[in-house]
């Protein structure tokens, strides 16, 4: 029933994925882009259904889809790709790719301001060759002649001196791997002001509302994680209680990784919301919290610290509260039924990270022979890593995504992100709990927003801790390994 309710949850999300993005640039119609996307799932969902979980999906319905509807869903956008028009210039300007449509006869600016334009790059600094002029885009392309920060800055500088806050400068590579300038319109300009909205994205009141509902969900969710029935709740409403040591475990995780994003964000000035909870009276009682960014991101170095410090905070709150409540868990025997979905007898062999804090916090009590009955806090701590885990998953709009195409440019993240949805895919089938999640990885759009300054490269310390991100993925996700179970008993 909860795989029935994922399965529309996540085909709900990705028809508005869809709708809201793909819809702008090709005439296909959305349900059949969305038919071909979710195909793979729902080929997999049937055979669940059909055959149980206890027979494994056939190689040839895991390999076939994968492969095949990625490409028919890139023939099928093609077949129907629009020519360039003022709600998609932006965007094109903003993946680095090279548009082969006919260039549209509107001017977005005169030949006064064309002028102007051409003496924002110095021969210097950027060695201006050709201007594309495109419905409320120009593409400036050239010759870099120094460092992409510094010609940023000042191209930047220039276009606002002449400009105003008239256009947006974005800086990006090409297919080909040439860096070029996109002046596109500033949604932040009003006409015949010369200062950006300055008014407050944020909501308090409904951002605590949620927060609110959402303790109150998960409550629930806790006291039946803590063991409450419907009939015990129904002769003692008070026992309701027993379910906020995992509600307030969760909530304070969740908060805090948001929170550092919106930390990160607010030091570069970028307007965001407040986080926002998600709650549902089911499952685990909320799916979430998030942020949303209403202004761009300025450069890729803005990018991986925004990303970054969302899992980072998070796995600070995570750890303590996941070793406080591992402390105060039952071993209880091994069983047929033990895995990482059963928090009545878990058992953490899936994940290296969950194995060694395990046997740290229990020490001799957990075995070979054992397995663990989670505390409600262990569930959020446990829930806490797996949140972190698959934000850091290198997909897409994801924290990891972004983490990746920080370090290595938007084109080679995105094959960064194939290459682990296969992975995933193939190691859902060593850990049958980890389907879902492949899924909801294939579901995902590999292409996330660039930065305005995508071009300009990290630093070697900020290059190392992404490095050390995918690391904690690995040993989060990766199982042990068969030496070290011996070793430590487990």
């Amino acid at each position: 029933m909860f795989f029935l309710l994922w399965l529309l949850v996540l085909g709900l999300i990705s028809y508005y994925l869809l709708q809201s993005s793909t819809s702008r640039i090709t005439r296909t119609p959305v349900w059949l882009l969305w038919l071909v996307m979710m195909a793979p799932a729902l080929i997999w969902s049937g055979w669940l259904l059909v055959n149980g979980a206890s027979k494994k999906v056939p190689p040839e319905l895991v390999i076939i889809p994968f492969l095949v509807c990625p490409f028919l869903y890139w023939f099928l956008v093609q077949l129907g790709r629009k020519q360039i028009t003022a709600s998609t210039a932006e965007q094109i300007a903003g993946s680095g790719s090279e548009p082969t449509e006919p260039k549209p006869p509107l001017r977005p600016i005169d030949s006064e301001e064309e002028a102007s334009l051409r003496d924002c790059f110095p021969w210097s600094i950027y060695f201006l060759q050709d201007l594309e002029f495109r419905a409320q885009a120009v593409i400036c392309r050239g010759q870099l002649r120094t460092n992409p920060e510094a010609a940023y800055q000042a191209i930047r500088e220039n276009v606002q001196k002449h400009f105003g806050d008239r256009f947006l400068v974005i800086f990006q590579n090409s297919l080909s791997g040439q860096p070029f300038f996109a002046i596109v319109p500033n949604p932040s300009h009003q006409s015949g002001e010369t200062s950006v909205k300055t008014e407050s994205v944020t909501r308090p009141f409904f951002a605590l509302a949620l927060v609110l509902i959402t303790v109150f969900t998960t409550t629930i969710v806790g006291s039946q994680i803590a063991g409450v029935t419907e009939k015990i709740l129904q002769s003692n409403p008070y026992v309701l209680l027993q379910g906020l040591p995992y509600s307030l475990a969760l909530i304070t995780i969740l908060g805090i990784h948001e929170s550092g994003h919106y930390l990160a964000a607010r030091f570069y000035k970028i307007r965001t919301t407040l986080p926002y909870f998600i709650p549902v009276p089911f499952f685990l009682g909320t799916f979430g919290a998030f942020i949303q960014m209403r202004s761009p991101i300025p450069n890729r170095r803005a990018l991986f610290d925004v990303s970054i410090a969302g899992p980072l905070a998070g796995l600070v709150a995570t750890v303590p509260l996941l070793i406080w409540g591992l402390d105060h868990s039952t071993i209880v025997p091994l069983s047929d039924k033990s895995g990482m979905l059963n928090f009545d007898s878990f058992s953490p062999k899936f994940s290296l990270l969950m194995t060694l804090l395990s046997k740290l916090t229990l020490g001799g009590a957990f075995n070979a022979e054992t397995a663990i009955n989670l505390h409600p806090v262990a569930v959020a701590g446990y829930l806490g890593l797996i949140v972190t885990a698959f934000n850091l998953m290198p997909v897409g709009q994801l924290d990891g995504g972004h983490i990746v195409h920080a370090m290595f440019c938007q084109r080679a993240s995105m094959a960064i992100g194939q290459f682990a949805r296969i992975c995933m895919l193939l190691l859902s089938f060593l850990e049958q709990g980890l389907l879902l999640w492949a899924i909801i990885l294939f579901l995902t759009p590999l292409n996330d927003e660039p930065a305005l300054n995508d071009v300009s490269e990290l630093d070697d310390r900020r290059d190392f801790l992404g490095l050390l991100a995918i690391g904690l993925l690995l040993i989060i996700l990766l199982p042990a390994p068969k030496i070290l179970l011996q070793w430590l008993n487990v």
